[in-house]
């Protein structure tokens, strides 16, 4: 009973929260967009009081297929992505490794200024980049005694990059940490002893151990990524074509409450195909 009971309460939950919204979504970007409140149509009403009528719209999803400024969107978004997950692998590891080299006291240190990081609303730590990277910021009231500037560092793709690598990098380092921490060291001495060389150490014993924490990372990196609006919005510009910005233009600018609700259902689908590969592949890795 106790079993039962133990796991009834996370089912139930997992359907308020989480697949009642989803089917509430999906129904919804199958409606037409109108003027009311909500301002989308009926999928289903009564005619003469007895004859149902069922009408079903497929024209979001055609439009997010034909339309050139969704599909650009998206594949920015894939591109931006995949490049700020990487990053954040490149720095996330090595940060990880030298925290692992320090000692005891070095690490509670180090690990407790990444998990302060995370405390941080992100809206603070991107407004401290406007800061720096704004036109009358510090980097550039730095140059102007150069008589260098102003640069325009604000509204590129680069600088959303740095922004989303800079807010989700903790979520790299955190996995990564847990099992290089964890990893017996006398792997690489018996490497070293059969005469592999250190990069060959670290291809062949090194990254194939801590496979888990770098499937895990990635995997979290790229979902939160992938949907990001703050950043885009912030230190982007209208140029700046992403998802996120995208969805939320539609429902809350254009009030179009289906085709947001299509491209969330379009950014869903994406964020799972690439976890519901690699469970196929690694298994209890992910």
């Amino acid at each position: 009973m106790k079993k039962l009971n133990s796991s009834i309460i996370p089912s139930i939950w997992i359907i308020i929260f989480l697949i009642i919204p989803i089917i509430i979504v999906f129904k919804t970007s199958f409606c037409e967009s109108i003027f009311g409140i909500p301002p989308i149509s009926t999928i289903c009403r009564w005619l003469d009081g007895h004859l149902l009528n069922i009408k079903i719209n497929f024209e979001n999803y055609f439009r997010i297929i034909k339309d050139s400024y969704y599909l650009l969107s998206f594949i920015n978004t894939a591109i931006i992505t995949t490049i700020v997950t990487f990053t954040c692998f490149i720095f996330g590891f090595l940060m990880a490794y030298a925290i692992c080299k320090t000692s005891d006291k070095t690490k509670s240190i180090l690990m407790s200024m990444v998990s302060v990081s995370l405390w941080t609303a992100t809206l603070i730590r991107i407004y401290a980049w406007i800061n720096l990277l704004g036109t009358n910021g510090v980097i550039n009231n730095f140059l102007s005694n150069f008589c260098i500037g102003p640069i325009k560092f604000l509204g590129h793709y680069s600088t959303v990059c740095v922004g989303l690598v800079f807010c989700y990098l903790p979520y790299m380092i955190l996995p990564l940490y847990s099992v290089l921490e964890k990893f017996d060291k006398s792997y690489i001495e018996a490497a070293y002893d059969l005469g592999c060389s250190p990069i060959r150490t670290f291809w062949s014993v090194t990254l194939p151990v801590c496979k888990n924490g770098i499937i895990t990372g990635c995997i979290i990196v790229f979902s939160i990524a992938i949907g990001a609006f703050v950043v885009p919005e912030l230190l982007g510009s209208s140029d700046v074509l992403l998802f996120g910005r995208i969805l939320w233009m539609e429902f809350f600018n254009n009030l179009d409450w289906p085709m947001a609700c299509a491209l969330s259902i379009v950014l869903m689908i994406f964020i799972i195909i690439p976890i519901y590969v690699m469970q196929k592949k690694y298994g209890e890795a992910v």
